[in-house]
């Protein structure tokens, strides 16, 4: 076994390493580079950047992350998700392709690997919680079918204008009337050809087929006299520079949003395929040192004339289903794209525009979740609405408008859950033990005691919603009931907001002779929640368990017999 001699943030998603491993990771490598070369080709289609970006991706930024992450399978390279949010935020600032075009690109690399190591230092990974998983599933199939249609035009032959989101929808259709058919036969000869390799057998790798194939007949007939070719290819290595942009506060500024946006899918995108993984495998994963190690890779990504990477989930289960399992196989993948770079650039000059555009045609296609959201239908209509939204701004507003949409979406399915949670009445049984019922039957647990257990943090949004079920519970008339007690066992923070609703309460309840008590089942006298209670209210009626609740309620029943022994 080869044993780590570095410290943690270096290699360590590749040692501890048996020797028995290196085969398996080198064979995994080649698979990978044998699907991810193609694949990446087709994501500058999505993206609007020349060929050669796809493979720079694959490069120095691959190899940054392989080097410096924890995890040990996550793959990173271009992603469809944010080569469509740069394809649409670049729109109108420069033409696709040219060289401003591919320096903005690189410094939105740059920005959002400098978020990275901000939210790495900050230590910020839980945000990519807050991006649902119902909503990025309706966020990802938006970008899916949105980058399926707009490759249309190309396997007809065709281009579409500079127009984005609906105008650039509308337009597909006028586009096709003037479809070629010589690359029509060769986006269908693409598609074929990839679907029927991956009925055959998963393994073989139809993409790099098909694409060498179309490459092989479009240099053997002329075709590049009929249709368009991806064409001269620069060989060697990228350059390591600063884009070549004029900066400025007013550029970052411009910016600056996609930037977050696409910090926020990276963040939820690789941060549950990793966690996917290190569970799979029982493995240790450290979140900011992928954070770091994804700030490097776009960092790298920047400054090497590429555009932003991210984790792929796709990518990763190939390396996994070819035998990788270190990121052993990633540094392979970079090395023989560094081969291909260095000597094998000019087989691509033949290669059809129509076939790249049938291959991003297949991921779009990939990317469209039916079965997420037949599931998500199944558990909840609500949510399911909330993903179709998402879809439809994506496909008709564009990725920018959905990204936005599907965090503040995000937020408001978070914050809904809070503000409604399913509080219920708990009541004592023979056993001892406390059993919960709902609010609708009022139950007491003890003669002249409820209690009333809260199961989410107190806060403004649900402060009036606890008050309206406490007046429930305690409608006037209920003379039986003496002492309401909150059970904040559930509750680990209380704001100012939700205290002033319960000092309120306490006050309506003390003018009708009720006296509101607190109570905490969990062993921890230094909760929060409690200290915030004891400095409002004082810790005579903030009492530390259930059954310190219930000797206070029997001490009063008791007290109240001994008062009136004929009634």
């Amino acid at each position: 076994m080869i044993k780590p001699h570095f410290s943690t943030w270096c290699l360590g998603g590749i040692l501890p390493l048996k020797r028995s491993r290196i085969v398996p990771e080198i064979l995994a490598g080649l698979t990978l580079a044998a699907i991810a070369i193609p694949e990446v080709m087709g994501y500058t289609k999505i993206a609007g950047t020349p060929v050669i970006t796809g493979l720079y991706t694959l490069l120095v930024p691959m190899a940054l992350f392989a080097l410096f992450c924890s995890s040990r399978h996550l793959v990173v390279g271009a992603d469809s998700a944010t080569a469509a949010i740069l394809a649409t935020s670049l729109a109108g600032m420069a033409a696709a392709g040219s060289a401003n075009y591919v320096a903005l690109a690189g410094v939105l690399a740059l920005l959002v690997g400098v978020l990275l190591l901000v939210a790495s230092v900050a230590k910020i990974g839980f945000m990519a919680d807050f991006l649902s998983r119902t909503v990025l599933t309706g966020f990802l199939t938006g970008v899916g079918i949105q980058v399926a249609l707009h490759s249309l035009p190309g396997m007809a032959g065709v281009s579409l204008g500079d127009e984005k989101g609906l105008e650039k929808l509308v337009g597909i259709v006028p586009a096709l009337a003037n479809t070629d058919l010589t690359a029509v036969g060769v986006s269908v000869g693409v598609l074929a050809i990839i679907l029927g390799l991956k009925l055959v057998s998963k393994s073989i790798p139809g993409p790099i087929v098909a694409l060498s194939l179309a490459t092989l007949v479009s240099w053997y007939l002329g075709l590049k006299s009929h249709l368009a070719v991806v064409g001269s290819v620069p060989h060697g290595l990228p350059d390591l520079a600063l884009p070549s942009v004029t900066w400025s506060v007013d550029l970052i500024w411009q910016l600056g949003p996609t930037a977050l946006a696409m910090l926020m899918v990276i963040l939820a995108q690789s941060a549950a395929t990793a966690r996917a993984y290190a569970a799979k495998y029982g493995e240790q994963l450290s979140e900011s040192t992928d954070l770091r190690a994804l700030g490097f890779a776009n960092l790298g990504a920047g400054l090497t004339g590429t555009f932003v990477v991210n984790g792929s989930p796709t990518k990763s289960q190939m390396v996994e289903s070819a035998g990788g399992r270190t990121q052993l196989s990633m540094l392979v993948t970079s090395a023989i794209v560094l081969l291909v770079l260095l000597f094998f650039t000019e087989l691509l000059a033949n290669l059809p525009e129509a076939a790249l555009s049938a291959l991003v045609f297949l991921i779009g296609v990939d990317l469209v979740d039916l079965k997420g959201l037949k599931k998500i239908y199944r558990t909840g209509r609500t949510e399911f609405w909330v993903s179709l939204a998402t879809i439809l701004v994506v496909v008709l507003a564009g990725v920018g408008p959905g990204i936005v949409l599907a965090i503040v979406l995000s937020l408001i399915v978070h914050t809904r859950h809070g503000y409604h949670p399913v509080n219920v009445l708990l009541t004592s049984e023979p056993s001892l033990t406390w059993q919960a019922q709902p609010l609708g039957t009022r139950a007491l647990a003890e003669p002249g005691l409820m209690v009333y257990r809260f199961t989410h943090s107190m806060y403004y949004a649900n402060a009036d919603r606890m008050a309206e079920e406490v007046r429930f519970l305690t409608v006037p008339g209920n003379r039986e009931l003496k002492y309401f007690c909150i059970d904040f066992s559930c509750v680990d923070d209380i704001d100012f907001t939700a205290l002033q609703t319960l000092s309120v309460l306490q006050r309506e309840l003390a003018d009708r002779n009720i006296e509101l008590l607190f109570a905490h089942m969990l062993d921890d006298p230094e909760s929060r929640s409690r200290v915030q209670l004891i400095s409002t209210f004082g810790d005579k009626i903030v009492l530390s368990t259930m059954e310190d609740v219930r000797s206070y309620a029997q001490g009063f029943v008791q007290a109240g017999s001994a008062a009136t022994p004929n009634s």
